[in-house]
């Protein structure tokens, strides 16, 4: 339960684990979910309900220190209404306009403060996160996009193509299935060469489990290659490698 400030105290224990996911590099996840990502367009949609995170302190956290402006501005626009409920809120919203890392959730979170939490001003900063969001998806597909133009022409090295592959695609937040199907079709790809393909295994523990499951089920389903044949054998034996340091992890 909120105290008269606002605040409550589950709400600043989770703020306190976003920090330390964004300290270790982990993607927050919705609660009480092992294998859900939170998305900007979840933390836009105030029909779902995001129990801990919807905590302003959590969602402060989230709009300052988020490594990626989209969702740092999505929990920014989900924070700006709780600015007029209590003093210490509105003095939050007005710390994080003047703090965050990213100059949209500053501008946004200023404006939002000047105008005294209007409702009008609120529906401008969804409106304007919402447009943000869709944007900067587009630039993070256009430039993945440039990269395998350039992958193929051999203009850069597989290492720096597959390092800016998963840096682009968490930065753009990307759906579960838009990031599967980008993963296997370059997997199953007789044009890309093997090289590019095991790089891109070696980050396999990186992506979210349900992404590595449809992953090598798609993989192992396709149709038998020369390039796919090694691909599935290392699938499989990670697959068994994982199962028997979990039985280790265990006992």
């Amino acid at each position: 339960m909120a105290n008269a400030l606002g605040i409550t105290q589950d709400g600043l224990k989770t703020a306190l684990k976003i920090k330390d996911d964004y300290r270790n590099k982990r993607p927050i996840l919705m609660p009480g979910e092992d294998d859900r990502l939170v998305v900007p367009e979840t933390m836009l949609n105030h029909n779902i309900n995001l129990t801990s995170l919807e905590d302003p302190l959590a969602l402060a956290m989230m709009a300052a220190r988020d490594p990626e402006a989209p969702m740092a501005l999505a929990a920014a626009a989900r924070l700006c209404p709780m600015g007029s409920k209590t003093q210490l809120l509105g003095g939050v919203v007005e710390i994080i306009g003047e703090t965050s890392k990213h100059e949209a959730v500053r501008e946004c979170l200023d404006y939002v403060h000047d105008r005294h939490f209007e409702p009008s001003a609120i529906v401008e900063i969804r409106r304007h996160a919402s447009k943000f969001i869709v944007r900067s998806r587009q630039q993070y597909t256009a430039a993945l996009r440039e990269n395998l133009k350039s992958l193929l022409d051999g203009a850069i090295a597989p290492r720096h193509f597959v390092r800016e592959f998963f840096e682009l695609t968490e930065a753009g937040n990307m759906r579960h299935d838009i990031r599967k199907k980008l993963v296997l079709s370059l997997l199953l790809s007789p044009t890309v060469r093997p090289s590019v393909k095991f790089l891109m295994l070696e980050n396999f523990q990186s992506m979210a489990r349900p992404v590595q499951l449809a992953i090598i089920s798609g993989v192992l389903r396709a149709e038998p290659s020369r390039h796919t044949e090694i691909i599935k054998e290392e699938l499989r034996y990670m697959v068994v490698h994982n199962r028997d340091q979990d039985r280790d992890g265990v006992h």
